[in-house]
């Protein structure tokens, strides 16, 4: 008997003294500078690319100060794109009901310019930002918080809400759930300007729970339709586009959601949402999935939940948490997600310098790979991961890279479609067009000095790849290639679609 106590006594002695031997390797780790490698993956993952100058300075930070001057970069990062000179005039929806056919064709027209010149903008704003992660919490609250200008028909509510979004990317969660459920246009987009007493809409119930908050599973129809009428009366005043609350068709009885009863307006029923555990984790799920891996660790997102939820939904202190984690520089999690067209599009454009007159071609580019900006397909958004790939994509993305990096071969189609433009129309200015005729001219602007880039490596071949891939090429080349091939090699390589 006692053989076996002392036994037992011996297994949990060794199992104490193994733990703190790697709590104290953990510790160890995040005390010594990242190096090369994991500075370029935490640039990569937080950036749309990573240059040679910033992971070279990254390397020699720890894990923690790292993710801490990229996080206090954010906080002084103001928008330096100036935004389209129309963002100030709203136009109200009872205009169009009044005007001719020809009158409206000619306002449609002129509101898909806006659209095209919105989506530029923000573009512009990625290429040029000093802080990439501000960007890239932009675009992952805009798949979260979807609207589109497929159904809000405004660009200057879609600008707005940007703004919005934009303000609170990196600050707290709760004071953005709140703001953008009023926000007009996703009181638009999720029908909540029909909300009215006695004849509840449920659109925007429903999604602030299964899509916004809660996920599926953490709710029933009861706390729908309950909600339902809390949210009644939040609308839009048509002439100015801002939001506007209704006392007279705003449902002021007692109402029941996730167990809780009372008078409960909108902004209450939110109140309980983000009491609830469920909503810190789902948010913390999407923001491993988005950069971490495509599987989250579920005892993770539980730990940085409650981190999450104990420090009021602070943005911030979940993802330092995830990107200060182990599992975040795991091995086994690099290269493991795969680039976003936007992320492909502005990482090449900004690792490599390539300079750019009018943004226009990539917004088209990008749609055309699916990743329309301002337009998500549905109310759940882009689902990403292996969804941006199929063959068809594929097949475009090597086009776009390709051409991109063979710039003279690039313009001889720009050339022969604004030759052909000109022509055809003899001086009618039809929209399409002039469409083409803009892609045409911006493509000439564009310009790759591929010496003069590549001059930064010397005859250093694994630096130049360790630099453009997230992981080892899948195709070795054979002999000497010459830089410029070389380049194109690597970009061309299907780990390059990786990050």
């Amino acid at each position: 008997m006692r053989t076996l106590r002392a036994c037992v006594l011996a297994v949990r002695l060794f199992a104490i003294v193994l733990s703190a031997s790697i709590i104290t390797a953990r510790i160890a780790a995040a005390a010594d500078p990242m190096g090369f490698d994991e500075a370029r993956h935490l640039l990569n993952r937080t950036s749309f690319a990573a240059n040679v100058e910033d992971i070279q300075a990254f390397a020699a930070l720890t894990r923690t100060q790292a993710v801490d001057q990229l996080l206090a970069w954010t906080a002084t990062t103001k928008v330096s794109t100036p935004a389209p000179a129309w963002v100030n005039e709203f136009e109200s929806p009872r205009r169009l009901r009044g005007l001719s056919e020809e009158e409206r064709k000619l306002a449609l027209r002129a509101q898909a310019e806006n659209g095209a010149e919105l989506r530029s903008w923000w573009l512009t704003e990625m290429l040029t930002t000093r802080s990439p992660l501000t960007e890239k919490m932009v675009l992952f609250w805009h798949n979260h918080f979807v609207s589109s200008l497929q159904k809000v028909r405004s660009p200057v509510l879609m600008y707005r809400q940007n703004l919005l979004l934009r303000k609170h990317a990196l600050g707290y969660f709760g004071d953005m759930l709140h703001e953008v459920s009023k926000d007009p246009a996703m009181v638009v987009y999720l029908d909540n300007a029909s909300n009215r007493k006695a004849q509840p809409n449920e659109n925007f119930a429903r999604e602030v729970m299964e899509l916004f908050t809660l996920g599926e599973g953490n709710y029933v129809e009861h706390d729908i339709k309950e909600a339902a009428r809390a949210f009644t009366g939040w609308s839009i005043d048509l002439d100015t586009g801002q939001f506007l609350s209704r006392p007279l068709i705003h449902d002021d009885g007692v109402k029941t959601v996730l167990g809780r009863s009372g008078n409960f307006d909108g902004d209450a029923v939110l109140d309980i949402l983000l009491a609830q555990p469920q909503t810190a984790e789902f948010i913390v799920r999407k923001l491993w999935r988005e950069f971490v891996s495509p599987v989250p660790d579920a005892a993770e997102v539980k730990r940085i939940g409650r981190m999450f939820r104990e420090n009021r939904y602070n943005i911030k202190v979940a993802l330092r948490a995830l990107l200060t984690s182990d599992a975040f520089f795991a091995p086994a999690n690099r290269a493991s997600l795969i680039k976003s067209p936007v992320e492909l599009i502005v990482g090449t454009l900004r690792q490599f310098r390539f300079e750019t007159g009018d943004v226009i071609p990539f917004v088209f580019v990008s749609r055309q790979l699916g990743q329309d900006l301002f337009a998500p397909p549905n109310v759940k958004g882009w689902p990403g991961g292996e969804a941006w790939i199929n063959s068809a994509t594929l097949l475009q993305r090597k086009q776009l890279l390709e051409r991109l990096f063979r710039g003279q071969e690039m313009r001889q189609p720009a050339v022969a479609m604004n030759s052909q433009t000109t022509d055809n129309t003899k001086g009618v200015a039809t929209a399409a067009n002039e469409a083409r005729q803009r892609v045409a001219r911006a493509l000439m602007e564009i310009n790759f000095d591929g010496a003069k880039w590549l001059s930064q490596f010397g005859h250093s071949d694994p630096m130049l790849a360790k630099v453009v891939l997230a992981t080892e090429p899948a195709a070795m080349p054979g002999g000497i290639v010459p830089g410029d091939d070389r380049l194109r090699q690597l970009v061309l390589d299907p780990a390059y679609q990786l990050k």
